[in-house]
């Protein structure tokens, strides 16, 4: 794929997951659309991880633990679906 067209698709899922996360205040689908945009690189991808900018790595690593604390508060959440699940899969219900 294109870097370019790259750039709008991470754009894109980025737009999408403050979105949902602003406005319909639902954090897991906030991190899946986040996590999806991590998957489409928005910088040079023929460019090693090593040879990268400092600027692009951090970037790309503030992104990852933007997703990561997203979705820690999806599972912490008391009332969240997600939570729910695991105790009623645990329990056999």
């Amino acid at each position: 794929m294109k870097s370019s067209f790259n750039k709008f698709i991470y754009i894109g899922f980025v737009l999408f997951g403050v979105y949902e996360l602003v406005f319909r205040h639902s954090p897991g689908d906030a991190a899946t659309y986040m996590g999806i945009a991590l998957a489409f690189d928005p910088f040079d991808q023929a460019q090693p991880w090593k040879q990268r900018p400092n600027w692009q790595k951090v970037v790309l690593i503030i992104h990852l633990a933007v997703v990561a604390g997203l979705f820690g508060y999806m599972i912490s959440t008391p009332t969240s679906d997600f939570r729910k699940g695991m105790t009623d899969g645990w329990q056999m219900k």
